[in-house]
């Protein structure tokens, strides 16, 4: 797959590059996206919901009548589920929602979305650039440039620049991500994919290792 390098202002380069075709051409599997997403989604949950059982509300432990002769139903103390201000019968308790998925099908999983993003043209390789210093209007500038502004993008650097993050954290749809942290959800989620000229390199290295 060859795309054209873009610089800041949104103008070809003049020079092209190469994404793999065994990453982003092959056919997406819907169904390893789901369970991809459907994991990210349940790793957000903090799990941390908890309600009393009979044992750890306040009250009194003493039994409220005999047991027999009274006429009336068995009954244990105040605390009884049944009673208000009682405990809570199989309420939850904090638990994780973690799920285990292996390796080959996260990396599918995230090859699909790629294959996704790149059948409906939603990649765009910009040009590196330095930044030297935070400059949030700059970037917004660029997004307009690039014909992006407005749409929720995901913007995929190599490594950690912290003028380039601190530029884009405050614009509203956009993400940053490193490379090596981009997972299927963001993708997914983005409307464009922007990766900067390394990057992407990054990417047919990869590629050219796996073949040799």
């Amino acid at each position: 797959m060859q795309l054209d390098i873009v610089n800041s202002k949104g103008q070809k380069t003049g020079r092209t590059i190469s994404l793999p075709e065994d990453i982003f051409g092959i056919e997406p599997n819907d169904h390893v996206i789901y369970l991809a997403v459907k994991q990210y989604q349940a790793a957000q949950r903090q799990g941390t919901h908890k309600v009393k059982t009979r044992m750890e509300v306040h009250g009194s432990s003493k039994k409220l009548h005999k047991q027999k002769g009274t006429g009336g139903a068995r009954k244990g103390n105040l605390r009884n589920p049944l009673y208000k201000g009682g405990g809570t019968i199989f309420g939850p308790k904090p638990h994780g929602y973690d799920m285990k998925l292996n390796r080959k099908v996260k990396d599918l999983a995230k090859m699909s979305a790629l294959a996704y993003k790149a059948k409906d043209n939603a990649i765009v390789v910009l040009e590196d650039m330095k930044l030297e210093a935070p400059k949030t209007s700059e970037f917004t500038s660029m997004l307009k440039n690039l014909n992006i502004a407005g749409k929720k993008a995901l913007v995929v650097i190599p490594e950690y620049d912290g003028n380039f993050y601190l530029s884009l954290r405050n614009v509203q749809g956009v993400q940053g991500s490193l490379l090596s942290d981009m997972n299927t959800y963001d993708i997914l989620n983005a409307n464009v994919l922007v990766l900067t000229e390394s990057a992407a390199k990054m990417f047919s290295e990869s590629a050219e290792e796996v073949a040799a």
